[in-house]
């Protein structure tokens, strides 16, 4: 049985779009979700909220997507977590690179918020063999 996605920490460091998000995912999509600004925040987050899905901005400031993903990866508390990049990055030969890197899928910038929810619950669903 697939486990149950209520939790999600997303990761994106222009505002709008946090705010934009934030709003599909909570009253659409129904999940509990804590906002953070950068990587190095995400990651201490991260051990706080122990989010079920992390959704990580490729290009950020100071520490992008790749090496959050990386200081996720490398800290025994959350390298279980799945996580999802969003970017504007989606030729195949990028996607297929965040894919060797331990992403579980991409979501493409920009993205339709009235179907994001649905497009990470498919995610989710994929991820667990669903």
């Amino acid at each position: 049985m697939t486990p149950v996605l209520e939790r999600i920490l997303y990761v994106e460091d222009e505002e709008m779009l946090r705010t934009v998000t934030n709003l599909a995912l909570t009253r659409i999509g129904k999940f509990k979700v804590e906002l953070c600004d950068s990587g190095t925040k995400a990651v201490e987050m991260a051990k706080q909220f122990k989010p079920d899905l992390v959704m990580l901005d490729v290009m950020m400031p100071v520490m992008d997507g790749p090496a959050t993903l990386r200081a996720l990866q490398d800290d025994p508390e959350t390298a279980h977590i799945p996580v999802v990049f969003i970017t504007a990055k989606v030729q195949p030969r990028e996607v297929e690179a965040f894919r060797t890197m331990g992403v579980v899928d991409v979501i493409a910038k920009p993205f339709e918020p009235l179907g994001l929810a649905g497009q990470v619950r498919a995610i989710w669903d994929r991820f667990h063999g669903g």
